[in-house]
């Protein structure tokens, strides 16, 4: 699939996000901090290239961990995105998109976070917290074997 240009925005149209997308993948974070922030699941469309933020005036950070912060609208409270701390990956909220007709449901992350009230119907690639971080560690921090 080529890389497609896409807008997302907030309730209130104030703050905008244009992204370059390679995959109109959605993935759900199931983690902790994920569920507070966003109400639920968060459910989010990866971009790390070409993306651009409008209304930067309503837009709020925070920093939620060592590595990673997000962002959401100060006037409306929407819940937009979540970023590397140095801005080279994110995690943009699906909901804010305003086409994602191509989009498939592929993954889920921090499935050992998820409470047992909940569930997808979908088949997902599913990873525990863990394994999910393992990703990120370096290389002498990885076991050997």
């Amino acid at each position: 699939m080529a890389t497609k240009r896409l807008q997302a925005k907030c309730l209130c149209g104030g703050v905008r996000i244009d992204a370059d997308i390679d995959e109109q993948e959605v993935g759900a974070c199931h983690c902790d901090i994920c569920r507070r922030w966003a109400g639920g699941p968060f459910l989010a469309v990866e971009a790390s290239e070409n993306v651009v933020l409008a209304g930067t005036d309503l837009l709020t950070v925070y920093e939620s961990s060592g590595w990673g912060e997000r962002g959401f609208c100060n006037a409306c409270g929407s819940t937009l995105f979540w970023r590397s701390k140095d801005a080279t990956h994110y995690a943009i909220s699906a909901m804010a998109f305003d086409d994602l007709t191509e989009a498939a449901f592929t993954k889920q992350i921090f499935i050992d976070s998820k409470p047992d009230w909940y569930s997808f119907a979908n088949e997902t690639q599913t990873m525990t917290g863990a394994e999910f971080l393992a990703q990120f560690a370096s290389e002498e921090d990885k076991p050997n074997g």
